[in-house]
C-alpha cells in the first residue's frame, strides 16, 4: 500500500475560512464565474462543462467554504494540461438497474462526473422513489454539498460521499488511511435548507495551516505526530486525527466503503493527493449520489411542514448561557456568509488573487480594486 502521511497539504469542506489579515480583492461572483468558464473553456472543456465547474467553483466560494472553491481552479487547470483530467470525457454507463446505475467517468474533472450522476440521480428518482449513482475513474469534486445541494433545489433529498487520499489515521492508529471523507445530507423547503456538509476528520487542515501560519498551538484531539501521540505544535502534526474517535473512523470508513469499495474504486489509501499526481493518469477517485423522493415517501406536503419543523423548532432551542451565539441547523453559516459575499465579492488569498488577476488580464477583464 502506498501511504502519504503529511497532513501539511490538504483541507476539508464544510468549514467557513476566516479571513486573511490584510487587505484583499473581494471579486465579484459574476466575474469570478466569467474569468473561470473562459479559462476552461480554453483548457478544452465543452462549453457546458466549463459553465457548470466554474459555478461550482464560484458557488463554493460564495459559501465560505473557500479551501474548495476557486482556490481550486489553478490546481484543476494543471490536471487538465497533465492529462490527469480529461477535458471532453466519455462517461458511460457500466451497469442500469432503473434505480441504481453505475457510471465511468473516463477521467473527468470530478465536478463533472459528480453534476453527471447527481442529474441522473434526480431523474431516476423521480421515476423509482429512490436512485443511486456510483461513479469510477474519476477525480477530485470539490465539496460534497454542491451535489447534495443541486438535488435538494430540486425538491429532493440529496447524500453524497466521495473516496479522497489518505489523510486521517485510525483510532489508536499512526499511519493515514482514509481521507477526510466528507458526508453531505441537503433537503430544501422554500427558501431555507438543511445542508451539511462534513468531514470526517476531527479538523480541517485548513485550520491546522492556520495555526502554522500565526505560530498558535492545536487544540487536543486534532492531530497526532509520527508515533500517533497527540500533537499540539503544528508543526509536528503527521496526521488528522478521526472526528470523535472510533465514531469518526466509522463514519470514515463508510464514506469509503460507500465511494470507493461500493464503485470499484482504490482505496484512500491508495490513491494520490490531488497536486502530487501521476500525469497521463486519472486519480480513479469513486464518489456515490443517492437521491430520495419525498413524494415516494410523507408526500412533497408533509415533508415540507416536517422540515420546516424541524428547521424551526432547532434554530428555536434555547441556546446556552455562555454561547456567543444562537443555536442553528447545518448550512446557516454558510447562507449568511453567501448572502454578505454576493453583495461585497468574493475574498481570495494571495495564491488565487495571482491566478485570477492573471485570468483577467488574459481575458481584457477590469480587475476589481484592493479592499481593506
Amino acid at each position: 500500500m502506498t501511504h502519504v502521511h503529511d497532513v501539511r497539504h490538504t483541507t476539508a469542506a464544510g468549514d467557513v475560512t476566516p479571513p486573511a489579515p490584510g487587505p484583499a480583492p473581494l471579486l465579484p461572483a459574476a466575474t469570478a464565474v466569467t474569468l473561470a468558464e473562459t479559462a476552461l473553456t480554453r483548457a478544452g472543456l465543452a462549453p457546458g462543462d466549463a459553465r457548470d465547474v466554474a459555478e461550482a467553483l464560484t458557488e463554493t466560494s460564495l459559501r465560505g467554504i473557500d479551501t474548495h472553491g476557486l482556490r481550486l481552479l489553478p490546481q484543476y487547470l494543471d490536471e487538465l494540461a497533465d492529462g490527469i483530467a480529461t477535458a471532453r470525457p466519455e462517461i458511460r454507463t457500466l451497469r442500469d438497474s432503473g434505480a441504481a446505475v453505475m457510471l465511468d467517468a473516463d477521467g473527468a474533472l470530478g465536478v463533472v462526473a459528480g453534476l453527471a450522476a447527481a442529474r441522473i440521480a434526480a431523474e431516476r428518482a423521480r421515476t423509482h422513489g429512490v436512485a443511486a449513482v456510483g461513479v469510477r475513474n474519476s477525480n477530485h469534486f470539490g465539496a460534497a454539498s454542491v451535489y447534495s445541494r443541486h438535488l435538494s433545489r430540486q425538491g429532493l433529498v440529496g447524500i453524497v460521499t466521495t473516496s479522497a487520499a489518505s489523510r486521517v489515521a485510525p483510532f489508536s492508529g499512526t499511519e493515514p488511511l482514509f481521507g477526510t471523507n466528507p458526508l453531505s445530507f441537503a433537503a430544501a423547503v422554500e427558501d431555507d435548507e438543511f445542508a451539511l456538509d462534513m468531514a470526517t476528520s476531527q479538523v480541517c487542515f485548513g485550520e491546522i495551516k492556520e495555526r502554522r501560519k500565526h505560530g498558535m498551538a492545536l487544540d487536543a484531539g486534532w492531530a497526532t505526530d509520527t508515533e500517533g501521540r497527540p500533537a499540539t505544535d503544528p508543526e509536528q502534526a503527521y496526521a488528522l486525527s478521526p472526528l470523535g474517535g472510533y465514531k469518526g473512523q466509522g463514519l470514515a470508513m463508510v464514506a469509503t466503503l460507500l465511494g470507493a469499495v461500493l464503485t470499484g474504486s482504490p482505496g484512500d489509501w491508495e490513491l494520490e493527493h490531488i497536486g502530487a499526481s501521476t500525469p497521463g493518469r486519472s486519480r480513479g477517485i469513486g464518489h456515490l449520489v443517492l437521491c430520495l423522493d419525498p413524494a415516494a415517501f410523507a408526500g412533497v406536503t408533509e415533508f415540507a411542514e416536517g422540515l420546516t419543523g424541524l428547521l424551526d423548532t432547532t434554530r428555536g432551542a434555547p441556546a446556552g448561557a455562555d454561547a456567543e451565539q444562537p443555536v442553528q441547523v447545518p448550512g446557516d453559516p454558510q447562507r449568511r456568509v453567501a448572502a454578505e459575499r454576493a453583495e461585497r465579492g468574493i475574498p481570495l488569498d494571495p495564491h488565487t488573487t495571482r491566478a485570477f488577476a492573471a485570468l483577467a488580464a488574459g481575458q481584457g477583464v477590469a480587475w476589481p480594486e484592493v479592499s481593506a
